[in-house]
């Protein structure tokens, strides 16, 4: 089992930053995870929807268009935890973001296994 833990949503002016912090642990995740770590985020009404993913020990990313240069990954793999960098927040960008754990390289929330309870994010003018 993988347990993640998000931390670090809040309240954030448009054109502000914040970083989003997601911690793992668990017998599964321990210094063999050789999967992939995904931020995801959902507004109410709206399906979960892909905004970047890391590979855990290569370091690939991906990232969703609408937030590729500004949102930036990083990952300190002694310490279990990857970190969502978020420069000029918009208000679209106002979500519950989730983190997830899964073997695939992949944008679908479906193919990821292990998710947290998710962090509210909101931007305001």
């Amino acid at each position: 089992q993988v347990q993640l833990r998000e931390s670090g949503g809040g309240l954030v002016e448009t054109g502000g930053s914040l970083t989003l912090s997601c911690t793992a642990s668990g017998r599964s995740f321990s210094s063999k995870f050789m999967g992939f770590m995904g931020w995801f985020r959902q507004v109410p009404d709206k399906e979960r929807e892909f905004v970047a993913s890391i590979h855990w020990v290569g370091g690939i990313t991906d990232y969703a268009d609408s937030v590729k240069g500004r949102f930036t990954l990083a990952k300190v793999n002694a310490e279990n935890t990857m970190y969502l960098h978020m420069n000029g927040l918009k208000a679209d960008d106002t979500a519950v973001y989730f983190c997830a754990a899964g073997s695939r390289r992949t944008a679908r929330p479906g193919n990821y296994d292990y998710w947290g309870q998710g962090t509210q994010v909101t931007v305001f003018s």
